[in-house]
Parts: structure tokens; sequence; C-alpha cells
């Protein structure tokens, strides 16, 4: 089950109390304190894990806690440390305070770290309070409480290439074709529910990770369709491939369904539209040589300076020469980063 955002309550452990104990053995008058301090509580720490790919988990977990300190014990014995709470998360989880808009913590990377609560500390016993003057103490300190707090994990994939569309538009069978993701492929809206991941091999150029999100329509930012659960996903990706059903068979205009792509993206942010984008205009092969649905489409590249590439992703056509143009483009933006 893929999951993308959650809500979760996360409590650190408590740490141990400090002890009251003084030193009892034979011959060995008045001992002295050996009350020893207890053990710190163990902290909840986010771990983004290369092997996890959803929140899925939290879904039916969403209350983790870490474990308590031990009590400190006599004959100087500190408590046992609560141990800490590791909870690993996929690349790409931002963090926030429930119901807040800041940012905590991103985890781009493998290996990222995040200390979302700490553990309390253990309380000192009484053996910590012995002085030159004040030589019985029975003085002890509780442990401190754990930090807690509700936080929203978000899931925002990490992706070069971001695949938009309408439903239908071929963005599952484009993908399928470029890498080894193999996403449900049928006649019907909406076929693809969750956005896929791919490594698309581009030979000596480079490769390239590209995602499928599912389908836009008219009203996506406003949570129509799927659009609005899932745009969120476009938003770490580097360019923009605007995948148009050209073919006479699907009774809208080419031209209208990129504005109306456009326009959906632009009211979710408008810094999307600032990347590089690629207008493909999917199903050439079914065009009957009547229409000038791919001339009004190449037009529309033309007038705001987008590559543009006429394919067939289900026979295969044209995909090699986009696949490169796009490698290539993906390495002149790294060159003029770096």
């Amino acid at each position: 089950m893929f999951v993308d955002q959650v809500n979760v309550f996360l409590r650190a452990g408590n740490g141990g109390n400090g002890c009251v104990s003084f030193r009892r053995e034979y011959r060995v008058p008045k001992g002295g304190p050996d009350g020893g301090r207890g053990g710190d509580g163990g902290s909840v720490i986010l771990i983004a894990d290369p092997s996890c790919h959803s929140l899925s988990f939290f879904r039916f977990h969403p209350i983790n806690k870490a474990k308590s300190g031990r009590h400190g014990e006599g004959g100087n014995r500190s408590g046992k440390k609560g141990d800490d709470l590791l909870l690993s998360v996929p690349a790409g989880t931002v963090v926030r305070v429930k119901g807040g808009s800041e940012i905590l913590f991103d985890l781009t990377k493998p290996g990222d770290r995040f200390l979302a609560v700490k553990g309390g500390k253990g309380g000192r016993g009484n053996a910590s309070f012995a002085t030159s003057t004040h030589q019985v103490p029975r003085e002890f300190e509780p442990g401190r409480s754990g930090e807690e707090g509700e936080l929203t994990l978000e899931l925002k994939l990490i992706a070069d290439v971001g695949l938009v569309g309408f439903p239908n538009a071929g963005k599952s069978t484009l993908i399928s074709k470029v890498s080894a993701a193999r996403p449900v492929i049928a006649d019907y809206p909406f076929t693809t529910l969750v956005p896929h991941l791919g490594v698309v091999d581009a030979g000596r150029r480079r490769s390239f990770v590209i995602a499928d999100i599912p389908g836009l329509i008219e009203g996506a930012h406003l949570g129509h369709g799927l659009g609005i659960q899932f745009l969120r996903h476009i938003e770490r990706t580097k360019l923009l491939i605007h995948v148009v059903d050209i073919s006479p068979y699907s009774g809208r205009d080419p031209v209208d369904d990129f504005k109306v792509v456009t326009g959906e993206l632009e009211a979710y942010n408008p810094a999307l539209l600032a990347r590089p984008q690629f207008i493909v205009a999917n199903k050439a092969d079914l065009l009957t040589g009547r229409e000038n649905r791919l001339e009004g489409l190449r037009s529309l590249a033309r007038s705001r300076r987008h590559p543009f590439h006429a394919i067939s992703a289900l026979k295969g056509e044209g995909l090699a020469k986009l696949v490169f143009a796009v490698a290539k483009t993906l390495e002149t933006m790294e060159t003029s980063e770096g």
C-alpha cells in the first residue's frame, strides 16, 4: 500500500530516578552514600532508509514510544539507558509539526537522521550530592520526562523527471517502455492510482529517475480527481515532460489539454513552470493524416520554447531520441549548477 502522508505521535522515554542508598558492609562503618543515577530515556530518531518506499508503516502504527531509562541502584550502579527507537522512512520525507507549515527537517538522502523527540535525562542519586560538609545526603533527582509531539510526515518522491498529463495520455506506457517500472496499464481513466518510479538507462550519457504521476484533470489543485493528492511528488523533479494524447479518439483538443495541465501546475506551485519542460505528443501512430492536431501542438511548443517530440509509446517510436534529449538536458543542467 502506498501512503505518502501520515500524522504520528512520538514519545521519547523518561529518564530513570536517582537512587538513595548507603553503603552497608561488614567492618565498614559509615560507608557513606552510594545511590547511582538513573539511566537516560531513549530518543525517537527518523532515518532515511533506501529500502523503504512508503509511509504505510505509520498508518497502522501512528503512536511510537521509546523505552524509558531504568532507575539508579545502590552500590553506585547507574540505571540502564533506554534504547533509542529508530524509525525508517523513505528518502524524500519532510517532517512538520502537525497542523504547521514550517519544515523541521527534510530527509533527502539515504542515511539522513533526524532526532524527532529527545529522551529525558536520568536523575542523580544521593552519591552525587555528597560533599565534605554534607556527608549523609538523602537528596536525589527524579528522571526528567522525555519529549513528545505530534508530527506530520509527508513523502515527496525524489526523481529527475516527472511525467504529467491527462489520464490515459500514455504516461504509464511510456515509463514501462523506457524503464523497468511496471505500472498497471488499462483503457480507463485513473488507471495509475499511485506514483511510480523507474530508472532510465541513457547509455553512455547517464541514467536518470523518472516518476509517473497519476493523471491531472481540470480543478486538480482544488481536489478534483487524484491530482492534488500526488502533485507534491513533482516538486523535487528537475524537469517535466508533458505527455499529450494527440489521437483523434481522445475527444479533447491537445493544445487545450496542455494548457489545462499547465494551469493546474501553476495553481499548485508557480515555481514548477520555471523548470525545463518537454512537450511529448503521444499516440502519433493513430493520426490519419487529415488532422492538424500534431502541428497545433508543435506550434505551441515552438512559441513557448519547449522541446517537442512526437512519439508512439506503445510501438516504441521516437523513444530513443526522447530519452537522449532528456538525458542531455539534465547533464547540461548539472554542469551549469556545478
